[in-house]
């Protein structure tokens, strides 16, 4: 049926009135809508801006998507403590005006560390870190004395108990932990990643006033912390994510004629670690060019150690650019590897090598410790007492001179390679043992050092027997010359001849098949430990447990004694420690040195022996 004139005119301005007051409503949800931003990532405990910026914005509702409770603002700020994926949704009057998905991720330690950090020691992710480097450690001391050292660092014990406590706990084991020290603070500060950071600093200081300290709370959550021995007040507080305890250093007291200086160089007051923190922005230390480019060199681990130089002010800068390395532990807990480098602006020791010890090359097998320095003298001079020149160098050597001694030609006779080995010698030991009644070492010591001329070295030597009241006796030989004497009853010699000083101390190494040392150590070790221009050390109690086990006669030791005394002492040794060896190595390297070691226990022999 066709509309009137009069019906059509009112449908006209009812649809007109329709559109005018839709028009209406969608502007008022737009004006209402909040900037919420894309879709993203973010860090956990780090503070998320949401909303409109422009004055007078209308309040609207915020459902976080965490479990925290809703807020009415036109802006907020929100933290998210764990990591996941959140939803953020905006309503207005009930209905939805905006929504993001944030992704929420662990915050890096390093990004929590400022960057001027000088030192810092950290573990990035406690999970499936901390707990094998526990392991090693509980093996290594034993877990009644692991337990008491770890509980007296800073945050360790909240730490262990947030991973190994089960579900509900304030640490995040996603996020770091460590210690850092920074150029303007003198003391450590520790940090650790947390979920909930008022929790966790009430966690702390209830540690803190357990362990005898006096915790003064602060209306802003920070603490106030003064040690049972009245020392200097440490600081307790949070920020973003992470607690961090200040603990500044106890002053030294002056000795006594030494100046007092007439400003501190750096401050004990942890308020200077705060107001770092507070103010950190961006990336932290976690994008320092010099750690980006050292951590490509070095392997990775469960535990860092970064320091960066910084020479003081007023002395040339050393060729030293900073060190990086890792430690980690093997599956089982039964060895830790450490990789470092050293990385350096010129070559260190000038590029001059030395050679390494004859001695290594042709000496009885089977030493329980061996050492080897091959460094030029003059650069081992530098780092000992100072570049030429220097005050400490020209003091150090006016001492000498005082002395009677010329330091300068001694440096010029050493020729750069000094080797020690040690050997235990087990029957001495049973005998003894038996006869005595207690468990005293008995072995070897040879040291030997490489000479460019003997005649500095002699006179060294003679200068200082005359003014001993040790009973010597010398004897000329074709090429040199021999010293004897005894120290504590056992016999020590010492052979001077234009190659080389050796000095044997305890008996002579008879019955032992002699071979290439540096060559075995090499073997067991890998790399080129124990030759030309390295700086390597082991120490092997696995070759000491089986030399205990060794003998079956000892002459003078009746057998069911020695039954006896084998029986005691390996079960002592295997009291006192579990450790098999030891093993660390220095070495130049293009752009630096490089630094290797080892620590084993008990049942990971590297070689059969």
């Amino acid at each position: 049926m066709p509309l009137s004139p009069r019906r059509a005119a009112s449908l006209v301005a009812l649809l007109l009135l329709t559109a005018a007051v839709g028009s209406t409503v969608a502007g008022c949800r737009r004006a209402v809508r909040p900037d919420l931003g894309q879709d993203r990532t973010v860090e956990a405990g780090v503070p998320v801006e949401l909303g409109s910026r422009e004055e007078g914005a209308p309040a609207v509702t915020w459902e976080l998507g965490d479990g925290t409770a809703t807020r009415q603002a036109a802006r907020l700020s929100h933290a998210f403590a764990r990591p996941g994926a959140y939803t953020v949704r905006a309503l207005h009057e009930g209905q939805e005006v905006g929504r993001v998905q944030l992704t929420v991720v662990p915050r890096p330690v390093l990004r929590a560390v400022p960057a001027g950090a000088q030192t810092v020691l950290w573990v990035p992710r406690l999970r499936g870190s901390v707990e094998p480097l526990v392991d090693f450690y509980e093996r290594l001391i034993g877990p009644e004395n692991a337990r008491r050292s770890l509980e007296e660092a800073p945050l360790v014990s909240l730490l262990l108990r947030g991973l190994y406590g089960g579900p509900g706990g304030v640490v995040d084991p996603d996020e770091g932990f460590g210690f850092f020290l920074t150029p303007d603070f003198d003391g450590v500060v520790a940090l650790l990643g947390v979920y909930e950071p008022a929790e966790a600093l009430d966690a702390v200081g209830r540690e803190l006033e357990e362990a005898g300290h006096t915790v003064m709370r602060q209306e802003d959550g920070s603490a106030r912390v003064v040690p049972e021995d009245d020392g200097p007040s440490m600081l307790l507080f949070e920020d973003r994510g992470y607690v961090y305890l200040v603990v500044p250093e106890s002053p030294d007291a002056p000795e006594e004629g030494e100046p007092v200086q007439a400003q501190l160089v750096v401050s004990p007051d942890p308020e200077v670690v705060r107001r770092r923190v507070k103010g950190l922005t961006g990336a932290g230390l976690s994008e320092e060019p010099l750690l980006g480019e050292l951590r490509g060199k070095v392997a990775e681990g469960s535990v860092y150690l970064y320091s960066g130089a910084r020479p003081e002010p007023r002395e040339e800068p050393g060729p030293v650019r900073g060190f990086f390395a890792s430690l980690g532990v093997s599956a089982g807990a039964e060895a830790m590897e450490l990789d470092g480098f050293l990385a350096s602006s010129r070559p260190l020791f000038q590029g001059v090598g030395a050679p390494a010890s004859a001695l290594l090359e042709q000496a009885a097998l089977g030493p329980m410790a061996a050492a080897q320095l091959s460094v030029p003298p003059e650069e081992l001079a530098k780092l000992a007492f100072g570049a030429p020149g220097s005050p400490r160098r020209e003091h150090t050597l006016e001492r000498w001179r005082q002395q009677g001694l010329d330091a300068e030609a001694l440096l010029k006779a050493l020729r750069g390679d000094v080797a020690m080995l040690v050997y235990f010698d087990a029957p001495a030991f049973f005998r003894n043992f038996i006869r005595n009644k207690r468990p005293e070492p008995k072995g070897t010591v040879v040291v030997e050092a490489g000479l460019n001329s003997a005649q500095a070295v002699r006179k060294l030597i003679d200068q200082q027997l005359e003014d001993t009241s040790l009973r010597y006796t010398t004897q000329p030989l074709p090429d040199g010359v021999l010293y004897r004497t005894q120290v504590r009853e056992q016999p020590v010699e010492l052979r001077i001849t234009p190659q080389r000083a050796t000095l044997l101390a305890g008996e002579l190494l008879e019955g032992r098949a002699r071979g290439d040392v540096g060559a075995a150590l090499r073997e067991r070790f890998g790399g080129a430990a124990f030759g030309a221009g390295h700086v390597s050390v082991m120490l092997d109690l696995g070759r000491l447990r089986a030399d205990l086990q060794a003998p079956e006669v000892v002459p003078g030791v009746p057998e069911g004694q020695l039954d006896a005394a084998q029986a005691f002492t390996g079960a002592l040794l295997e009291q006192l420690t579990p450790l098999d060896s030891a093993f660390l190595d220095f070495s130049l390297a293009e752009g630096g040195a490089r630094l290797k070691g080892r620590v084993s226990l008990r049942g990971t022999r590297e070689v059969s022996r």
